[in-house]
């Protein structure tokens, strides 16, 4: 704890020192707002408008088929359902910045598409980013509390009982997914309007000329603090389902060397695998940001304005790919969960009554999918 304090203290202190050092902001905005590198006006255009069509497809695709074959009162497709509502909202940001990133340095910072760009498309990104990582940390839990339910009976009422109970079997329970989701969501609004309502101060735009330059890249005071606190919560959940998928390994091995598992081993097998996908997805897509983002804040000074243009331009790439989770999320649960393809490749077809009775145990609790 001492540690943390000491690094936001520091994180505070350098954040500080670049505002107070700001004796022209209108030149060193220009410095930047007119001359991004092509990796920003042409590489960042370009994969942004990849992943749009992409993302939006098998999205909307996705939802399809959850809307037409999900039981509504189960706990894993409230999860699903929100996670894809995420990525819906984070893909519908991408063509803004598509046209913020090639034509941003153009505009001025008062303009409508500056405005609708940075404050709305911003919003909209941060909240959705945060609460699909929070969402995938709850999916984890869910997947290991009823695995641990089904399989881990003398263990868990010998030393895990009261643990098990309390917090892992609320995990489980439709009723406190949806409040738990509700809660996720509001919290994670709350605090990126709150920092986005700072930066929309009257006082900025005496500042600021161009929509893209250093200061709007930055943020202000507020947004580094609400930075910390996202970049905390994103370790907290890597941790958690960093730990789940530990004690699920630890946990199998012991199982299988007292006691033959048999049948129940493919859903064993499916859990774990589910569990090691979202522990990937978080660190591919979701760790390098949060990993630069402290050192981000570190290294910024006044003085070194080419320096500025690389730390920013390695910032807008690694959001991006972060985002490209969102499109990227449909192919993965394709590839790794039969159940889905089964129900997709059933859309296509004539229906069976065996299909029917097929698709009737698409989310149970007993098999969970991811």
């Amino acid at each position: 704890m001492t540690a943390a304090s000491a690094d936001l203290l520091t994180l505070i202190r350098h954040k500080e020192a670049f505002w107070s050092n700001q004796t022209n902001p209108a030149t060193n905005a220009s410095e930047i707002q007119n001359n991004p590198s092509l990796a920003t006006t042409v590489a960042l255009p370009v994969i942004y408008s990849f992943l749009f069509p992409a993302g939006s497809f098998g999205n909307i695709l996705a939802a399809w088929i959850f809307s037409r074959q999900a039981l509504t009162k189960r706990t894993q497709y409230i999860y699903l359902a929100n996670l894809v509502t995420a990525n819906l909202l984070i893909c519908s940001t991408m063509p803004f910045l598509a046209v913020y990133f090639a034509r941003g340095y153009q505009w001025t910072y008062d303009s409508a598409a500056c405005r609708i760009t940075n404050h709305l498309g911003t919003l909209i990104m941060h909240v959705s980013m945060y609460v699909t990582i929070i969402i995938l940390c709850s999916t984890a839990l869910s997947q290991y509390s009823t695995l641990k339910k089904n399989c881990d009976v003398q263990y868990s009422q010998a030393v895990n009982e009261n643990f098990y109970r309390c917090v892992l079997e609320k995990f489980r329970q439709p009723k406190f997914a949806k409040y738990l989701c509700i809660i996720i969501w509001l919290t994670v609004l709350c605090v990126t309007i709150t920092a986005i309502t700072y930066n929309m101060q009257p006082r900025a735009m005496e500042e600021f000329h161009r929509c893209y330059n250093i200061k709007v890249e930055v943020g202000e005071f507020t947004t580094m603090i609400a930075a910390s606190f996202a970049t905390a919560c994103f370790f907290v959940s890597f941790m958690t389902v960093l730990f789940s998928y530990y004690s699920l390994t630890r946990h199998l091995s012991k199982i299988q060397k007292n006691t033959c598992i048999g049948e129940k081993h493919l859903i064993y097998s499916t859990v774990k695998r589910n569990i090691f996908v979202i522990q990937m997805i978080l660190t591919v897509c979701f760790l390098p940001y949060h990993i630069f983002r402290p050192f981000f804040y570190v290294l910024l000074t006044n003085d070194d304005c080419p320096r500025l243009n690389y730390l920013v331009e390695i910032k807008n790439f690694l959001t991006c790919l972060a985002a490209a989770k969102s499109s990227l999320d449909p192919v993965i649960t394709l590839l790794l969960d039969k159940t889905f393809k089964k129900s997709l490749y059933g859309l296509f077809t004539k229906s069976t009554p065996e299909h029917h009775k097929r698709k009737a145990g698409i989310f149970t609790e007993e098999t969970p999918e991811m």
